[in-house]
């Protein structure tokens, strides 16, 4: 079944965590803001009861917070929604902007190493499409998928940079070990605050800033 032309694109990215940590804070107020100038939709869907979401979040028009999970969600016609999984067969294309209208994230995906938190919305049996090789935050994730999807790159052409190095100064710097955007002077496109929020706490593992 095709998309609907006239539907907004909606990325969805199934919460699976009780909590809202600074670094997923960060990456979800990127993926609303972007998703809003796009003209599409931004949706942080299995939300626990009590979740608190930020104000900052809650008050990008584009951003809706949801208690339901995407089965529910799209019971009606799954085949409508697109899971971004790196153990599917085919890589996204372009085309895909025109098969579906929901891309489905699960979760974390920027935990290093990566654990298989998607492993159970590919249970529910929606369709996946892979990102490539090299593992991405989660607002790398969805920057991507519009770009294909909404921008029409093929993801071989979007200019990307791999694991880049951050110079805090001249004697601390970290290396992250993931794939980015690149910009257009060759800097990873990272969040508002996101160089700022690893380099207070730099002395803390990746994984507890999530």
């Amino acid at each position: 079944m095709a998309a609907n032309d006239a539907t907004p694109k909606a990325y969805i990215v199934e919460h699976l965590d009780p909590e809202l940590g600074p670094w997923s804070e960060l990456e979800y107020l990127a993926i609303a803001r972007e998703s809003q100038a796009a003209g599409a939709a931004f949706c942080l869907s299995s939300l626990p009861a009590g979740f608190r979401v930020p104000e900052a979040l809650s008050a990008v028009p584009a951003f809706r917070a949801e208690n339901r999970g995407v089965e529910e969600l799209y019971a009606a016609d799954k085949s409508r929604v697109c899971l971004l999984d790196p153990s599917a067969a085919k890589d996204l294309s372009p085309e895909d902007g025109d098969k579906f209208d929901a891309f489905l994230f699960g979760g974390i995906l920027g935990d290093d190493p990566p654990r298989d938190r998607t492993s159970e919305l590919r249970k529910k049996g929606f369709e996946g499409r892979r990102l490539g090789p090299v593992q991405m935050t989660t607002d790398t994730a969805v920057r991507v998928t519009r770009l294909v999807v909404q921008g029409k790159t093929p993801l071989h052409d979007i200019p990307y940079v791999d694991f880049p190095e951050l110079k805090f100064n001249e004697h601390e710097s970290t290396e992250m070990p993931f794939r980015y955007v690149k910009d257009d002077e060759g800097k990873p496109i990272m969040p508002e605050g996101m160089v700022e929020l690893i380099r207070k706490d730099s002395d803390k593992a990746i994984d507890d800033l999530f």
